[in-house]
This record gives C-alpha cells, structure tokens and sequence, in this order.
C-alpha cells in the first residue's frame, strides 16, 4: 500500500498534463485563446504523426500484402519497418480491450507514467524527495515537444522510459536487468543502440589504463541492446521476406555530412530558413553535457554526448524531438538550477505558452484519413 501512494503524484503528473492537452479536442472547442481547433474530436490526437503508421503496423504485423490493399498513405511498404514493432505489438496487445486507436494511447500513458517514475528515481540520487517530485514536474511538460508526443500516439515515451530505467540499473551495477532494459529500447526504436556504445564507451574509458583488468563477464548482459536489432531484422525476414528491409525504408535516415545540415533550407525534410531555436538546442545540449562531465554523473555524460553528436549531422526540422533521450539526463544536470525559487516562478510564466504551443502543434500536425475504417 505504501509502494502504491509514492506512485500517487507520478500518476497525476502524468495524466492531468495529458487530459489537459485533450480536453478541447475532445470537447471540440473551436478555439482557444484565439487558436483555431479542428472539429475532428479525439480523431485529431490519434491522427498525429506517426500514430495511425503504428497502427498500420499493428494491425497487418507488416504483412505488405494488408498494407497494400487496406491502408491509402502513399508510401512504400518498406517505409514501415522504420517503425520497430514493440510498440505495434503492444498496442495489438491491448487492442482487443480498447481498440487499436485507443490501445495506442494507452501504451503511450501507461509508457509515460513509467518515463516519469524512472526519472524520479533518477532525480531521488541527488535530491531530497520533494525536489525531486518538483524536478518530475518539471520533465512532465518540458520541453513542450515531449509533452506534446506522450500526449498523442507515440513511441517515444516507451523509448524513454526504457532508457531511463537500463541508465538507472546500469548505475546500480544491475548489469542483466540493465541489458533487458535496453533490449526493450532497441525493439521500439533504432536509436538505442547508442545506448550500448555509450555504456562500452564508459567502460572503456573507467579502464583506460588497464584493458586487461575489464571483468567481460560482469557486462555480458549488455549484449542484449544490440541483440535486440537481430531480433527485429529477423522479425521482418519472417513478416516482410527481407532482413535488410529496414535500411531501404526510404529517408527516414537524416543524417547528412558535413554537420549542421539542419539550416539547408532547401532540405527536403527542413523546408525554412526560421531556425534559429537550433542554435538554443546546440547550446543548451552542449554546456548540459559539459556540467555532467563536470559533476562526474559519468553514466548521463556518455549517454548524452554519444546521442548528442549525431545530432549535429540531422537535417530535420524536428531537431526537439530527435533530441528528448537526452532531456531528462540534461535535466539532471541543470538540477541546482531548476529547483531554484527563480526557476519555479519562470515555469509557472511559460506553462500557459507551453500549453498553447502544444494545442497548436497536435492541432496541425496530424495525417490525413479518409477513412477510418481500416484504422479501429
């Protein structure tokens, strides 16, 4: 019962930022605070990019020949097997309850509230407990991009969540319940196997002088991070006939050479010149990692720089969402600041315009159907 009431707050932090996020769609407000609002209902929220292709996914297991003759989006069948399958599993797991549209936002809140809680035991290493609720808080709605995918149909609080738990054991030298959690990373998104270059790269490094004295053992487990991309590669030889599928899935690939490619307007995937938040998430990245390497919160560093230099070689419009893995270590490393009186009085002025940036976002960002049907 105890265990139960410490999850209270990290429930609430998790589903009142969220129901929030879906009341006017839901209610079918016209506007808010001026901003025009679709008249689509809950529709608005499941249409978000990338939720109705996970859906896609879950519905057919990447059967090409059902995805084909069912689903209208002009896009290849190869593109699907960008989207890894833990997700699609999971939302065809719970299908049966709640229907594929809403089984997919369950896993994403259920997903959150997992994000949430590792993070807080994250945040308990270094801080007493109320700050460290109040350093939660703080990551349930900011940035407003994370906000914004745990909020609609998304398998980046899944990701998160099991980053955020791998980290955490990893740190407690709980080497096999580490790798599991990483091995669940790297069945929802291809990114984690950065995960496992930053931890050989930590061990590396706290043996710089001595190779020989690396207990290879101890750290097997870690092989299953990337254990996990043979398991998803012969998933698709197995749904799709091909093992190398998903490195011809099209440009959902975007890295470009030389870096900061992400202000060639002309980029297919960038399309503006008005970029200039790029050079806030350059920096702000940059000195964070920097602090952690001052702090020695070693585990944090090497994870966030290895997931941060590729960052630099991205040429996507998107450049906040590539980057959330990196936010809550980020956030750890800026705690002496966040937790300041300063700090909280900022937070309470930028959540309204938190708030309506998301509002706005999920209200453009959405996939356009036709027909449901296929969908439910």
């Amino acid at each position: 019962m105890q265990q139960i009431k410490k999850l209270i707050p990290i429930i609430i932090l998790t589903l009142v930022p969220t129901i929030l996020i879906w009341l006017p769609f839901f209610t079918r407000l016209k506007t808010f605070w001026n901003i025009p609002l679709p008249q689509t209902g809950m529709a608005t929220i499941v249409s978000n990019f990338d939720g109705p292709l996970y859906i896609i996914a879950a519905k057919t297991l990447y059967n090409p020949e059902l995805i084909g003759k069912n689903y209208q989006f002009p896009l290849a069948n190869e593109y699907y097997s960008a989207h890894f399958p833990l997700f699609p599993i999971l939302i065809k797991t719970f299908a049966p309850v709640f229907g594929h549209p809403y089984s997919m936002l369950f896993i994403t809140a259920i997903s959150s509230c997992l994000a949430l809680y590792f993070f807080n035991k994250h945040a308990k290493k270094y801080l007493n407990n109320s700050d460290a609720l109040w350093l939660t808080f703080v990551f349930s709605i900011f940035p407003a991009r994370w906000l914004i995918v745990r909020s609609v149909g998304s398998p980046e609080p899944l990701f998160l969540a099991a980053i955020l738990a791998s980290t955490y054991f990893f740190k407690e030298k709980k080497y096999w319940i580490a790798g599991f959690w990483g091995l669940i990373a790297q069945i929802t998104k291809s990114p984690a196997i950065l995960l496992f270059i930053a931890y050989s790269l930590q061990i590396f490094a706290t043996h710089i002088k001595n190779y020989k004295s690396i207990d290879f053992k101890r750290y097997l487990s870690l092989l299953l991070i990337p254990t996990g991309i043979l398991i998803v590669f012969l998933f698709y030889l197995f749904r799709m006939g091909d093992f190398w599928i998903y490195f011809k899935s099209g440009d959902n690939m975007h890295l470009f050479f030389p870096p900061f490619q992400i202000f060639n307007y002309s980029a297919p995937w960038v399309g503006t010149f008005w970029l200039e938040e790029v050079i806030f998430i350059y920096l702000i990245g940059i000195l964070g990692i920097y602090k952690l390497y001052q702090e020695k919160l070693k585990t944090y560093f090497y994870f966030s720089l290895v997931f941060f230099v590729p960052l630099l070689f991205v040429a996507h419009r998107d450049l906040m969402r590539y980057s959330l893995p990196i936010v809550p270590f980020l956030l750890l490393g800026y705690r002496d600041l966040l937790i300041k009186k300063e700090f909280k009085f900022a937070l309470i002025a930028i959540i309204i315009p938190i708030y309506l940036y998301s509002l706005a976002f999920i209200s453009q960002n959405t996939m356009p159907i036709s027909n449901w049907a296929p969908f439910l």
